[in-house]
């Protein structure tokens, strides 16, 4: 009896997705309610909400796509989080979370991540340097039927304290995961569903998203991208923050900073025998040595900074299993102001 009604659910289920392909999915879960989510972390960029806001609905409007704008306020301290709550007061398209406090830009954007409801998910700065009116190629890429679709910048107008160590992050990345992209730390991309998924289940504290994404994705593309000037407002990426990206990148994806601070020690301890050696046969040939103190301590302070070097990877991978096992949440959701509650 058991059997024949498990067999009439499942033809059931089976009839139903014949019928209703637009409401049940392949896994016979309610498929994606949105065309479009366009996910933008805010903080304290008042002077470019409004013109944001603007272009973002006129370009979205015009794919003919339904969408949504989850726009997220990480503890703006001007009047953002006020002008984020009118666009979503008038605007049903519009959804803001108000976060309990700065909690980080990717924290900021996994909290949209998680709230997002479009099969296509794009993440987008609020500072305008890159144009909203790029979305639509990204989503061209994405009815192709790529997963991660990347923004490259073209003729990036950043200063070269800013370049310098994108490039070196670039490179970074493409080594670590094999995907030779040119722009891992361009905010303009754009995720499948699926893709976003898996990156919502992830509990770790601190992450990468480009990587994180790439790690889940089967079909991975990178399209140039415009990119300008910030008009108004300040930059909240320095380089202490571009530095801890770095950190997160390499404790978060890789054992390899560790390994080859093993290898560098393998690498002094045969030095230093052969070292030895060496000052033994000069003693020998040459007799005992007089000076040279200078070069020793030099070679001293050289083996001290790459123990400290050594003893800060350690600590750094040990600091981020203290913060794992802690369990706090990576951010934590006030309010929500409109769209779907």
């Amino acid at each position: 009896m058991g059997k024949l009604l498990n067999s009439a659910l499942e033809k059931g289920l089976e009839l139903a997705k014949e019928a209703f392909p637009e409401v049940m999915n392949i896994a016979g879960k309610p498929s994606a309610e949105l065309d479009v989510s366009v996910v933008i972390p805010v903080f304290n960029e008042e002077q470019n909400l409004s013109e944001l806001y603007d272009r973002l609905t006129k370009t979205l409007s015009a794919t003919g796509k339904t969408y949504e704008l989850i726009l997220v306020d990480d503890g703006s301290r001007d009047s953002s989080l006020e002008m984020l709550r009118g666009f979503a007061s008038r605007d049903s398209h519009v959804v803001c979370l108000e976060l309990q406090r700065n909690f980080g830009q990717h924290a900021a954007v996994m909290a949209g991540l998680a709230q997002s409801a479009g099969e296509t998910v794009v993440t987008l700065d609020a500072d305008l340097q890159n144009p909203p009116e790029e979305i639509p190629k990204l989503l061209a890429k994405s009815d192709e039927g790529y997963e991660v679709i990347g923004g490259w910048r073209q003729k990036r107008d950043d200063s070269v304290f800013r370049k310098l160590p994108s490039r070196i992050l670039n490179k970074w990345s493409a080594s670590l995961f094999g995907v030779a992209l040119h722009d891992y730390g361009c905010m303009l991309r754009a995720y499948k569903r699926n893709i976003v998924d898996n990156i919502v289940k992830c509990p770790e504290v601190s992450t990468y998203i480009p990587a994180l994404a790439n790690s889940f994705a089967k079909r991975t593309i990178e399209i140039p991208v415009e990119h300008a000037a910030r008009k108004e407002g300040e930059s909240k990426y320095g380089m202490m923050k571009l530095l801890r990206l770095n950190f997160d990148l390499m404790t978060g994806f890789s054992l390899l900073p560790i390994q080859l601070t093993g290898l560098a020690g393998v690498g002094i301890a045969i030095f230093g025998v052969l070292f030895g050696i060496f000052l033994f046969i000069r003693r020998l040939v040459v007799g005992p040595e007089v000076e040279g103190v200078f070069t020793l301590f030099a070679i001293l302070f050289v083996f001290a900074g790459l123990q400290l070097l050594a003893l800060g990877i350690v600590g750094e991978y040990v600091g981020r299993i203290y913060q794992e096992v802690r369990k706090r949440p990576r951010y934590i959701v006030r309010h929500v102001y409109g769209g779907r509650q």
